[in-house]
């Protein structure tokens, strides 16, 4: 595609803010993905380029979340490795199946989730207690939401910290990093796919990843500087606003 330098140059704005969004409350995809629609990238090379821009978002801040001890790659090694075949399957499912139920259920879920976050004393910057043992959360949480991220993908981010919330009794500043990794996984797994059928635009992708480099190691600082306190309001408001995108659409 004919991209200007002017348009480009806006792209990479749009990533660094995504970038921020992201890396705190997950949703980044809400600036990014309309931002290459407005640019006039079809719907199919803007999702693929999305994926791109993405992973380097999610590798900054889980690279930083790693430096900074707040996250340990080695626990989550099998939901890693579910989340992966997850997001294969739901990358391949998509081509086939109609996703129109996913637009009508994620609403109602992210909705409930945003209530959560505000009402629920427990949430802070404490573990709770774990619900379902880890094996079986990889599996559950980790190839569901695996799926949902590669086959639909708005609020994949906030359902996953969700879910090391509900189910693992994880503080918001632990789920939040442990949902980077997670994400970055299903990224790439979509991001492969996508680059085998050539749908990506490298430039693009690749210049928009720079501006979620820059995004991402400001917001995950910002996390392990404020924590809770900053990842709260913000999940609220990235869900409702996923959900209100989702039901305008």
């Amino acid at each position: 595609m004919d991209i200007t330098p002017e348009i480009l140059a806006i792209l990479v704005m749009a990533a660094t803010l995504a970038g921020i969004i992201d890396s705190i409350a997950g949703g980044g995809g809400l600036i990014a993905l309309p931002a290459l629609l407005w640019a006039g990238v079809p719907p199919v090379e803007a999702l693929a380029t999305n994926k791109l821009q993405g992973s380097f978002g999610t590798a900054t801040a889980t690279f930083n979340y790693m430096r900074q001890n707040a996250l340990a790659p080695g626990e989550l090694v099998t939901a890693v490795i579910w989340t992966f075949c997850g997001s294969v399957c739901g990358t391949l499912a998509v081509q086939y199946l109609i996703s129109e139920w996913l637009n009508q259920l994620a609403p109602v879920l992210l909705i409930g989730f945003a209530c959560y976050f505000v009402f629920s004393p427990q949430l802070g910057d404490k573990d709770a207690k774990q619900r379902i043992r880890y094996p079986q959360f990889a599996l559950l949480a980790g190839f569901s939401l695996g799926f949902y991220d590669g086959f639909f993908g708005p609020g994949a981010g906030t359902f996953m910290t969700a879910a090391f919330v509900l189910l693992l009794g994880y503080n918001l500043y632990r789920a939040t990093a442990a949902t980077k990794l997670l994400n970055l996984t299903s990224n790439l797994a979509s991001l492969l796919f996508f680059a085998l059928g050539g749908q990506v635009l490298w430039v693009v992708g690749l210049c928009m990843g720079l501006g979620q480099i820059v995004g991402a190691w400001i917001g995950s600082h910002l996390v392990l500087k404020h924590g809770a306190s900053l990842i709260r309001p913000l999940l609220f408001f990235v869900s409702i606003a996923i959900s209100i995108k989702l039901l305008l659409s």
